[in-house]
């Protein structure tokens, strides 16, 4: 159980500084503005004092020095000290009289007023004033603690419960199905997947809870079935063996065994054709299940990596000893790391979509309405785990838009056959190859040709290339089933036709079959031409 508040918890830190860095940033820069905009309104009340001592103060002082009258001089100066901001004044009269008031120490103050005291037309004076920032800077040092201490307070309060609704929504819960998925093995395929304390309404991670245990459940039914096909073709190989050798003497006893022989060699075929299709899908099962490990490997590597750095930069932060390049050096770090997490989980959903689109099919004999580029990509791209190690080249040519009704597990076990054949005979000791999967629909039909660039046929191999047990690779692991199946496919439940072209390097196999348009109602397979060869 996750607790409850977490602070190794990388994702709920990583939003922490995140918000922290972001809300800083905003309420620094808000506070100079509004302490800028403070400032300047500061400085324009100081000039509307200056103004309002010219026009109220010049002419009642120009009286009093015309009548020699000091005493209110003297109010009249104490009165100008007396605004805000000016700290002094200094009245020089024509005579070399001069009076004062206020401290003169800020006469080195840049703020500096002086006017002349005419009385009537005649100058009798001058009139000098200084203000002083000191009150100014008070002010704004005041209300730039006061904003700041009030902003911060708000940015940590409002962080770290948004910290805190992430590790209780999300993190703990990835936690949670990142155990599950390394503790995921073939002897517990029966535990289930749970998160607690869910809402009521589903999200993103409901909808990967329940793709994992789908995910589950089909592995645990493919084993299953893998298990049973692979018993089923061991048993039935040995029958075989016994069948062909009892069946052989007996022809030579009797021509009129002849037939039920050859009944018993049929469906034993059949049997084995089956068993066929069942090793291919474990075949693909094998091949997911490692191909999905290694993006969840390195989203574990990347999330261990994750905590070493958030750790160093906290170890940083706590002793103060955090510089401007180790923290953007590792939030960088850190943003490289979550787009190889993306990266990783993205591919693990598509090869897991692309896969069970593929062993649903396998296991189901209906016909669907599909889009046929997406359905021969899923193909594609879960039979490319089997020999991802090889750099083979395959270009797919299809219309993405055409969509018709056909029996799609039909065209996953051709597609599968062409592409295996490829990679053990065609690329047999090479390492690069090129691949063409092209579809055309024309006038009804619609027509697969398969090109590769690999060893090609024989001649001799190619007259029974279609035949059951026809292989190159006896005694090899090769059944001689593959393209018979295939035949079989396109000729009985297609209702269409294949054949193996002539081509100068590799070999190619044209499939053309009847086209069941979606605006039109579904065909049964018996009601469709049969194309001749």
């Amino acid at each position: 159980m996750s607790k409850l508040f977490d602070y190794n918890n990388k994702l709920s830190r990583r939003v922490l500084v995140y918000i922290l860095l972001c809300s800083s940033l905003l309420s620094i820069a808000s506070t100079f503005v509004q302490l800028y905009s403070d400032y300047t309104d500061d400085i324009s009340s100081l000039q509307q004092r200056f103004n309002n001592i010219e026009t109220s103060y010049i002419p009642s002082m120009a009286t009093s020095l015309w009548d020699f009258n000091e005493p209110l001089m003297e109010q009249q100066i104490k009165g100008i000290v007396d605004l805000p901001d000016i700290s002094y004044a200094k009245v020089v009269t024509d005579l070399g009289n001069e009076h004062e008031f206020g401290d003169p120490s800020v006469v080195e103050q840049r703020i500096f007023e002086e006017y002349q005291i005419v009385y009537g037309e005649t100058p009798i004076g001058t009139l000098q004033v200084y203000a002083n920032y000191d009150d100014i800077y008070a002010r704004l040092w005041q209300k730039a603690g006061f904003i700041i201490t009030s902003e911060f307070i708000k940015i940590f309060i409002v962080a770290f419960v948004l910290m805190f609704v992430v590790h209780w929504t999300v993190t703990r819960h990835i936690y949670v199905i990142t155990n599950y998925a390394q503790q995921l093995a073939g002897d517990n395929l029966d535990k289930t997947l749970e998160l607690q304390n869910r809402p009521k309404s589903r999200d993103e991670l409901d909808y990967l809870v329940d793709a994992m245990n789908q995910m589950r459940e089909q592995i645990k039914s493919d084993i299953f079935r893998l298990e049973e096909a692979e018993n089923a073709l061991i048993q039935l190989n040995g029958e075989l063996e016994i069948k062909v050798f009892d069946r052989t003497a007996k022809l030579e006893e009797s021509n009129s065994q002849l037939q039920q022989s050859l009944d018993d060699l049929t469906l034993a075929k059949d049997q084995l054709v089956q068993s066929e299709k069942m090793a291919s899908l474990g075949q693909l099962v094998a091949g997911v299940a490692h191909e999905v490990n290694t993006p969840l490997g390195i989203c574990i590597t990347s999330i261990t990596a994750l905590r070493e750095k958030v750790d160093g930069l906290k170890s940083a932060v706590d002793n103060q000893e955090l510089t401007k390049t180790q923290l953007v050096d590792t939030l960088e770090l850190l943003l490289d790391y979550q787009q190889i997490i993306e990266r990783s989980l993205n591919k693990s959903v598509e090869l897991i979509r692309g896969f069970k689109s593929v062993a649903v099919e396998q296991h189901t004999d209906p016909e669907l309405k599909i889009n046929l580029a997406q359905h021969v990509n899923d193909v594609v791209n879960t039979v490319k785990t089997m020999f991802k190690r090889k750099k083979y080249d395959i270009v797919i040519d299809i219309d993405r838009e055409f969509e018709f009704v056909t029996y799609p597990s039909a065209w996953n076990q051709i597609l599968t056959n062409f592409l295996m054949n490829s990679h053990i005979h065609g690329f047999e000791g090479r390492e690069k190859g090129e691949i063409s999967i092209q579809f055309s629909e024309n006038n009804g039909y619609l027509t697969l040709l398969y090109k590769d660039n690999g060893n090609g046929i024989d001649q001799e191999v190619k007259k029974t290339i279609f035949d059951p047990f026809v292989t190159t690779k006896r005694g090899q692991g090769g059944s001689g089933l593959g393209l018979n199946i295939v035949f079989n496919l396109v000729h009985s439940k297609l209702g269409g036709s294949i054949s193996c072209p002539e081509v100068e390097t590799g070999c190619c196999f044209k499939v053309k079959v009847p086209v069941a348009y979606v605006t039109e109602p579904v065909v049964p397979s018996s009601a469709r031409p049969n194309l001749a060869s």
